[in-house]
């Protein structure tokens, strides 16, 4: 006959059992339930992500007032660009005055209270030794840079909305996989409770697990946070209508060959910008030297002159005149014109120094985030490696603890958290390799072109 006290123990060692099998049984393994959501969900077709993310860099630069600023000003320098040709066409102006007048000639005085004289006069440039082509080619070379700058503008625009979806991306991810944490830390709390129900003994088990529920609440709120915030400074550039999240972790995966990405970082915006300011600063100092060449131009003119009463409202006094010819002119001493030429060539070359130091520090930028972004996805896919093991653990972890001290709370805890961590760490590193793919494409060809 069994003792009291030992039937006792018995009943709860089968309670006990009982409370953790049941209660752990409704917790559905968060990753199947996962995967079977995205495969229901996945029946619905989905927007293209890189077409969903054509149409936020477009909305961000249509609505961007940098890029207006930066569009305007090449307007503005295609503007001069067309002032300057017009320095060789043809050239009209017409004049005319009226007022008083008052004559002396071989003592003899003449007035007349309104005397009127018109004129109008033609002229056009000939030759001026190529002064002026060169300031249209100065002019047109600060258009060029201009435009680079504009588009400059709208790449650097393109980057940080590519980044910030990709962030938003990355937070609404860790946002549903802290989610599963709570879940299953709230399933183990239900778990202890009923065993506590049964054995008081287990309390400091109890407190514990509902610590860790706390703590994976507290990451779960975080990163919630962390995705409003992203949201609103994707919306201060695109406005409200932020699409889904859905296939961007599909994008940017492969990292592009080194080689090619600093082939192609002399054509970006920027380095074809400083090519363009260090031409046109070359041009400035050709038109300087043409200036001391002699400059030939034809003009015609016509006028009148005629007086309305006083003495001088004559006949003898009304008069025109026609005159037509050409025009030299020959420099002879401007002591100014060599300095002037040799500080535009200077600014020139340091143009062209800015320019290769510009292209040199480029290329070692991208030499470095290639690096970085091999190394990102090198480590995306050994977490993914650990975390079938860490699955393993875990559930094997979970069962031990089931069977009544085969395994402490705490190593369940612990193979929990080192797993939704874990989750975390690849989430993490497959983003910071999209992100760092998408700085290559706009460090090279340019990410706005590759969003096109």
């Amino acid at each position: 006959m069994l003792h009291a006290g030992a039937l006792r123990n018995a009943w709860t060692l089968l309670m006990l059992g009982l409370a953790c099998i049941g209660a752990t049984a409704a917790c559905v393994d968060e990753d199947k339930l996962s995967a079977i959501a995205g495969t229901a969900t996945g029946a619905v077709a989905a927007p293209e992500p890189q077409q969903e993310l054509r149409s936020l860099v477009h909305d961000a630069i249509q609505r961007s007032k940098a890029v207006g600023v930066a569009r305007l000003l090449a307007e503005a320098a295609q503007q001069d660009t067309e002032e300057a040709r017009a320095a060789k066409r043809l050239q009209a102006s017409a004049n005319a005055f009226i007022g008083p007048a008052l004559v002396n000639s071989a003592s003899v005085t003449e007035s007349s209270p309104a005397q009127m004289r018109a004129g109008i006069s033609l002229s056009q440039l000939l030759f001026d030794g190529g002064r002026s082509d060169r300031l249209v080619d100065w002019r047109q070379q600060l258009a060029e840079a201009a435009r680079f700058g504009q588009l400059n503008a709208q790449e650097q625009l393109a980057l940080t909305t590519v980044s910030l979806a990709l962030d938003r991306s990355r937070y609404r991810i860790q946002t549903q996989i802290y989610g599963q944490y709570v879940r299953k830390m709230g399933c183990l709390v239900e778990a202890l409770e009923q065993i506590v129900a049964a054995d008081k003994g287990r309390l400091s088990e109890l407190v514990q697990a509902r610590k860790s529920l706390q703590e994976a609440q507290i990451s779960h709120t975080q990163t919630q946070s962390q995705v409003r915030q992203v949201e609103v400074r994707l919306r201060r550039l695109v406005g409200d209508g932020l699409p889904s999240v859905a296939g961007l972790s599909s994008l940017l995966l492969k990292v592009p060959d080194l080689a090619e990405l600093q082939a192609d970082a002399a054509r970006a915006y920027e380095i074809t910008g400083l090519a363009s300011q260090a031409a046109a600063m070359t041009q400035l100092a050709r038109s300087i030297e043409a200036s001391q060449s002699p400059q030939l131009s034809w003009s015609f003119g016509g006028s009148a002159n005629a007086a309305v009463g006083g003495s001088l409202a004559t006949a003898a006094n009304r008069s025109a005149g026609l005159s037509a010819g050409l025009q030299i002119t020959i420099p002879l001493m401007n002591p100014g014109n060599a300095p002037a030429s040799d500080a535009a060539r200077k600014r020139a070359q340091a143009a062209e120094l800015a320019r290769a130091e510009a292209l040199e520090s480029r290329r070692w930028r991208i030499a470095e985030v290639h690096e970085q972004a091999l190394s990102s996805f090198d480590r995306a896919r050994r977490v993914v490696a650990v975390l079938r093991d860490s699955d393993q653990v875990r559930h094997f972890t979970l069962q031990q603890w089931q069977q009544l001290g085969r395994r402490s709370l705490f190593d369940v805890m612990a193979s929990e958290s080192e797993h939704y961590n874990l989750r975390v760490a690849q989430v993490n590193a497959l983003h910071d390799g999209q992100q760092l793919n998408a700085l290559l494409e706009s460090l090279s060809h340019g990410i706005n072109q590759w969003v096109q």
